[in-house]
């Protein structure tokens, strides 16, 4: 793959490049780039985890890409996730690698690194403290939405060192690309700015967007404020309106069919939401949805943007949308939930996490 295709690769599924010239000089210069994305162990999977996190992991690497997965554990203790039972976390996190396996995930080629292993070191609380020191509470109080809080929210004074140590940790792990969702962008700017001060390595961002909870989002909306989106993203924190990785075909079709999707409307409708980031492989990619003729017969695009502009006109309803998106999601489900029904261990672990509280 040359330089114009792994640019290409990775623009595919970015929500913003900072900057696509510094992409550039990257691949350019490095045969093998590190990037990493981190999550806090939190409960089940969503498909925006399982599934959408997954297909970006796997463009990464076919573009020469070494990727390091970074489990928060901290991260989800200071944010009080599960209940903050660091047991719990444990146990979560190594249900969230099992997905990945599930999902297709060669986990010998993926590096996985423990934030308690990283943070065990001196160096780390050191470099911390220099980023604290030229970061003002005021910015670290606006960065805060990156944990899934509202910006203004009243928060643990250890969660005031949420910001702090996620931008430390892209220099600890020694990253040329941080690959996280554009909720977390406001970290990420930070780590560069503190980089060019020091004249530490500046990374290269590359931002995913966030998938849309079913219930949608105002076809008006354009903003990349964090605080905004999040009231829009898919969550496990809203069942009702998320599907998880363990959906059944009845189970994902209900949901669907509560879903927001109005006629006519492309924009912030979650079932072409779905289509561009889970379902289609590539937007060229052919599309039959398939019609009793009574009803105008099969439906035909080239891609998603014929099949848009089809919708935008009114010529496919839209429970003959969410029909077809129910049967495509539910085979891009079917290996991972097949996998966690099936291998005695992955089922183990999965009725575990489940029984635990999931807490905001």
């Amino acid at each position: 793959m040359d330089i114009e295709d792994k640019i290409a690769t990775i623009r595919s599924f970015s929500a913003e490049i900072v900057t696509e010239q510094e992409l550039r000089e990257l691949l350019e210069g490095k045969e093998h780039p590190v990037a990493y994305d981190g999550f806090e162990p939190s409960g089940l999977a969503g498909i925006h985890f399982g599934i959408m996190r997954a297909r970006n992991l796997k463009k990464l690497q076919s573009a020469g890409v070494h990727f390091k997965l970074y489990l928060g554990e901290y991260f989800a203790y200071l944010n009080n996730k599960l209940e903050g039972n660091i047991e719990h976390i444990e146990k979560t996190e190594r249900y969230f690698i099992e997905v990945w396996k599930a999902a297709g995930i060669d986990m010998k080629k993926v590096e996985v690194v423990k934030d308690r292993e990283l943070m065990s070191e001196f160096g780390y609380w050191d470099r911390f403290m220099k980023i604290g020191k030229e970061v003002s509470l005021e910015r670290v109080k606006r960065a805060i939405t990156i944990m899934g809080r509202a910006e203004g929210e009243s928060v643990s004074a250890g969660q005031i060192f949420y910001p702090i140590m996620q931008a430390t940790d892209v220099f600890e792990l020694d990253v040329d690309i941080c690959q996280l969702g554009i909720d977390q962008r406001k970290a990420n700017i930070l780590a560069r700015e503190v980089a060019q001060k020091y004249k530490w390595k500046v990374p290269v961002i590359v931002s995913h967007p966030l998938l849309l909870s079913l219930k949608g989002m105002p076809p008006d909306l354009k903003t990349k404020d964090e605080s905004v989106l999040m009231e829009y993203k898919m969550s496990k924190s809203d069942p009702k309106n998320s599907i998880s990785v363990h959906d059944s075909f009845d189970e994902i079709k209900g949901k669907i069919k509560n879903a927001y999707c109005p006629e006519k409307v492309v924009a912030g409708n979650p079932m072409f939401d779905y289509l561009d980031k889970i379902i289609l492989e590539d937007k060229m990619q052919e599309i039959i949805i398939e019609r009793p003729e009574k009803f105008g017969g099969n439906i035909n695009a080239q891609g998603f943007v014929e099949l848009a502009k089809i919708y935008e006109a009114g010529k496919l309803h839209p429970m003959d949308l969410k029909n077809f998106v129910t049967q495509e999601l539910d085979k891009k489900i079917l290996p991972i939930r097949e996998h966690f029904e099936n291998n005695k261990e992955a089922k183990k672990l999965y009725e575990e996490v489940r029984s635990y509280s999931v807490t905001r």
